[in-house]
C-alpha cells in the first residue's frame, strides 16, 4: 500500500481515469460495429463526420493510438466510398 497522501490520491485519479478510457474505448468499438453493418451509402456517409470525431477525440486523450486512429479512419472512408448507391 501507499505510504504517502499524494500517492493514494494519484491511485484513485488512475483508477478513475481507467474506467474511463475502458467506457470510451467500448463506446467507440460498438459505434465501429454499427457502422461496419450499415449497407447502403446514404447513412454511412451521414455519420462518417460524427464516427471520425469520435476517432480523433479518443486519439487526442492517448485512448487510442494515433496511428491506430488514421487507420480507423481510412478503412471506414474506403468502406463508404466503396459501398453502393
Amino acid at each position: 500500500m501507499a505510504n504517502h497522501k499524494s500517492s493514494i490520491k494519484r491511485i484513485r485519479a488512475n483508477e478513475t481515469r481507467r474506467l474511463r478510457n475502458r467506457y470510451d474505448a467500448k463506446t467507440m468499438r460498438n459505434a465501429l460495429k454499427k457502422f461496419r453493418a450499415l449497407n447502403t451509402k446514404e447513412p454511412a456517409v451521414e455519420k462518417l463526420p460524427d464516427m471520425i470525431s469520435l476517432i480523433d477525440k479518443l486519439a487526442k486523450k492517448s485512448v487510442i493510438h494515433k496511428n491506430k486512429a488514421s487507420n480507423l479512419k481510412s478503412k471506414l472512408m474506403r468502406q463508404t466510398h466503396a459501398m453502393s448507391k
